[in-house]
C-alpha cells in the first residue's frame, strides 16, 4: 500500500456509506479500482479480524467439515480468501462467491484465481450447496426479504463463519441469528455451550459479546499504514469483532471446539482492572455473570488477565461471584 496513491475521493464515499447506512441501499461499488483501495485498506483490516477468527479455531483443532467455501456479500473478497490461506486450500475445491454487485463478484474470483490458481472458482448460483458458507460485515446492508434470505441458505450449509463490527447493536443482531440457527446447527465459537445466548436473559441488555483483533505487529512502524491512519482518521490498534461459527449437527464434531464439559467459559470483552481486583463479564452455560477476581486471591491469573495471550477460555471456581481460582484452557 502507498497511501499517497490511494484514490481516498472513492474510499472517503464508502467509508461514509458504511457508517450513515447508505450502503443497505443497493450497490455501492462504482468501478474496480473502487474494490482495489478498498481491498488494500479497509478490507485488509477486516481481514485481521477475520485472522484471529481463524486463528481460534485452528487453535482449537476445527476446520470446516467439506471441501467447498460460499463467500456471500463477497466484496473484494478478503474473507474468503483468508479461510482458505488459514486451512490451506489444497483442503478446498472450490471457492464460490455471491455479491449485489457483479463487479465485486468479478474482482473477488480474480484476486482468488491469482492466488490459488489451482482452485476451481465460481459465481454462486441458486441450488448450488453452500458448503461452508462465509459471511462477513453483511447485517447492517441486509433488507428484511435479505435476512429471510440468508437463514434460509444458512440452514442449507454444512458450517457457518461469520464475523461482523463489534458494536452494541451489530452484536445483537447476530445473536438472533444464533437463536433462529441453534436447533440445527452445533455452536462451535464463541459459546462454550450449546443454550440459548445468555445475552439475552434480563438485565443483561448492555451488553454485547464482542472481542479485540490484535493488528500485525510491524503496522505500527509502517509508515504507509501510518498515514493511512491519520488521513482515514481511524486508531489502527482498535478492532472489535462479534462472531459466530457453527457446524451442521449432522457433521461430526471437529477437534476441541466445544469445551463446554469441562465447564468452560469464556470472557466477553476485556476484563476491567482496578487498584487489587479486576471484573469480568463471564458466559458460561448456566449463564452470564459479572464476575470479580482479588488479586491476592490468584496474583498469577492476576496478571495473567492484565497481558492476556491465548483463547480467553476459562473454568472458574466461584464463591458466589467472587473467582476464588481459574484456569486458561488454550493458553
Amino acid at each position: 500500500m502507498e497511501s499517497d496513491k490511494l484514490d481516498w475521493a472513492a474510499l472517503d464515499r464508502l467509508r461514509d456509506g458504511f457508517l450513515n447506512g447508505a450502503a443497505a441501499k443497493g450497490p455501492y461499488w462504482r468501478s474496480r479500482d473502487d474494490l482495489a483501495n478498498y481491498d488494500l485498506t479497509y478490507g485488509e483490516r477486516i481481514g485481521w479480524k477475520w485472522d484471529a477468527v481463524l486463528s481460534e479455531l485452528r487453535r482449537r483443532n476445527w476446520a470446516p467439515p467439506c471441501r467447498s467455501v460460499l463467500d456471500w456479500g463477497c466484496g473484494s473478497g478478503i474473507a474468503g480468501r483468508r479461510v482458505l490461506e488459514a486451512f490451506g486450500s489444497v483442503n478446498f475445491d472450490t471457492l464460490r462467491v455471491w455479491d449485489h454487485s457483479p463487479a465485486a463478484c468479478d474482482f473477488a474470483l480474480q484476486a482468488a484465481a491469482r492466488t490459488f490458481p489451482t482452485l476451481a472458482t465460481a459465481r454462486f448460483k441458486p441450488g448450488d450447496p453452500p458448503g461452508t458458507l462465509v459471511l462477513s460485515h453483511v447485517l447492517n446492508e441486509l433488507t428484511h426479504e435479505a435476512r429471510a434470505q440468508l437463514t434460509a441458505l444458512a440452514r442449507t450449509a454444512d458450517a457457518v463463519i461469520w464475523v461482523e463490527p463489534g458494536t452494541h447493536a451489530v452484536s445483537r443482531d447476530l445473536i438472533g441469528f444464533h437463536e433462529q440457527l441453534l436447533a440445527e446447527f452445533r455452536v462451535v465459537a464463541p459459546c462454550t455451550h450449546q443454550a440459548s445466548c445468555g445475552l439475552l436473559a434480563a438485565g443483561n441488555e448492555n451488553h454485547w459479546c464482542h472481542y479485540f483483533a490484535a493488528p500485525p505487529h510491524n503496522i505500527y512502524a509502517d509508515p504507509e499504514w501510518v498515514k493511512f491512519g491519520q488521513r482515514a482518521g481511524i486508531d489502527l490498534r482498535s478492532l472489535p469483532y462479534s462472531f459466530l461459527v457453527l457446524e451442521k449437527k449432522t457433521a461430526p464434531a471437529a477437534g476441541e471446539s466445544n469445551p463446554a464439559e469441562v465447564g468452560a467459559a469464556r470472557i466477553i470483552g476485556e476484563p476491567r482492572h482496578y487498584k487489587g481486583f479486576a471484573k469480568l463479564l463471564s458466559c458460561a452455560a448456566d449463564g452470564v455473570k459479572d464476575l470479580m477476581l482479588q488479586k491476592r486471591d490468584e496474583p498469577e491469573l492476576f496478571k495473567q488477565l492484565k497481558r492476556p495471550s491465548g483463547l480467553p477460555i476459562y473454568r472458574w471456581q466461584c464463591t458466589d461471584d467472587r473467582i476464588t481460582r481459574g484456569e486458561q484452557l488454550f493458553p
